[in-house]
């Protein structure tokens, strides 16, 4: 069937059939030899020129829009449908970096108990992107509609705030990893600090403005040496590019508290473990060589000092998360302009209980029941730091959390995921 264009503007415009009378030809002829005439005539050409580029421009635009990764009618009919609240006095939540590892467990707690969730990620390939879409198809089969778009697209941004009166945001989205930055630093700029300011500068906008609830992280320590970790510290010497990117985060965040009324709540993640995870930790990447059999690298500190780091389970992490939701309080700007004080905290969330790698490495050793082979190496000054521990007193006493589960049970859970998911049959691939 030909298209629209087709019928009104022939592909061959010269084929037109003309009588070719005496009569029309003297008629045509007295026409045209009309100096006035001609002129109608250009007008008349100029004029059915001009409407076809129209015609053609407003055809290409809505092809563009009802094609674009983003927007249109059914576009917004899955985000409400993925927002809508099913529990009373129920949340709307965007969660942003939903199909990151935080973000998918957070994202799935939310819609369990009866939460709206809608995602928010890029896709980026800073690690394998199939795991992110895994965890994606995860998140789709239990009603949450992840869309792949970048938090510095504002206009996106305004689209979403304008479909959905989001009443909380989830803000994960970022630039991980502290080893990363060396090759990378603008990458931790553009998602870290860019990123962060066009999602307040939405926020501040939206009418009801959302609380926001976003991770901060434990690197803002950096060479703080008061042990455990207490949000009452130093964080002016961060040790790398990631961590002075989430203690620049920590300063906008609060200066949108202090101009724009945006309750705010930053939570400093202590070293999160656990099944769907980062390629790129320890754990996960020991996990890896173990099972391939190839050497992995440990990392020692000076004096042949070993690492340590308060290793922090995913579920214990998710909990920290929506009880910071539950308790964040209501932002008190509108149109932009601050009504009154809103609450702006910040948290440690981590799991008090520091173990060292080699002990880490033992635990996997135990549930592979394969060997590691080690290399021995001193930490290289990449902005990594000897130890991490959690003072959590506050975020004990403010919507009382407290983590359960220990190293040797959550590597169990790790281990009995990646075998599943990566199809090992007791320690064996199987193709």
């Amino acid at each position: 069937m030909p298209s629209l264009e087709e019928e009104l503007f022939p592909s061959t415009p010269g084929k037109f059939k003309i009588e070719r009378s005496n009569t029309m030809n003297r008629q045509f002829h007295r026409c045209f030899t009309s100096t006035s005439t001609m002129f109608l005539w250009a007008l008349f050409l100029v004029a059915l020129t001009a409407s076809y580029l129209s015609f053609q421009s407003f055809v290409d635009s809505g092809s563009r829009y009802f094609s674009a990764s983003w927007g249109g009618i059914q576009w917004e009919k899955h985000v409400r449908s993925s927002a809508q609240i099913h529990r009373s006095g129920g949340m709307s939540v965007l969660v942003t970096g939903a199909a990151g590892f935080v973000g998918t467990h957070v994202s799935l707690a939310l819609k369990k108990r009866g939460d709206g969730v809608v995602g928010l990620d890029n896709f980026n390939n800073y690690y394998d992107p199939s795991l992110k879409k895994a965890r994606k198809a995860l998140l789709n089969n239990h009603g949450v509609f992840v869309i792949e778009g970048d938090i510095n697209d504002a206009k996106l941004l305004a689209k979403l705030f304008d479909a959905v009166a989001f009443t909380h945001v989830m803000h994960l989205a970022a630039q991980a990893g502290v080893r990363y930055a060396m090759q990378n630093p603008h990458s931790y700029v553009h998602s870290n600090i860019a990123g962060l300011v066009t999602l307040l500068e939405a926020c501040k906008s939206a009418n009801p403005q959302p609380s926001i609830v976003w991770a901060s992280s434990s690197s803002v320590y950096g060479l703080n040496e008061n042990v455990p970790f207490s949000e009452a510290d130093r964080t002016d010497q961060p040790a790398s590019l990631y961590a002075a990117t989430k203690k620049a985060g920590e300063e906008i965040a609060h200066t949108y508290n202090h101009i724009y009324g945006l309750s705010i709540t930053g939570l400093r993640f202590f070293t999160v473990y656990g099944p769907w995870g980062r390629p790129d930790m320890a754990y996960f990447s020991f996990t890896r060589n173990i099972l391939q059999g190839k050497p992995i690298t440990v990392y020692r500190g000076k004096n042949h000092v070993d690492l340590a780091r308060d290793f922090t389970y995913i579920d214990d992490i998710v909990k920290g998360c929506l009880g910071s939701l539950d308790t964040s309080g209501k932002s008190t700007g509108s149109g932009g302009k601050k009504r009154g004080p809103a609450p702006y905290r910040i948290f440690n969330l981590g799991n008090t209980s520091p173990v060292t790698v080699p002990k880490l490495v033992n635990i996997l050793e135990r549930h592979l029941k394969v060997k590691a082979k080690k290399n021995v190496i001193e930490m290289p000054g990449n902005g990594d730091v000897p130890f991490t521990h959690a003072n959590i007193s506050s975020a004990q006493k403010e919507f009382g959390y407290r983590p359960t589960t220990d190293l040797q049970t959550g590597l169990k859970k790790f281990v009995r995921w990646y075998l599943s998911y990566y199809g090992y049959n007791r320690g064996k691939r199987v193709n």
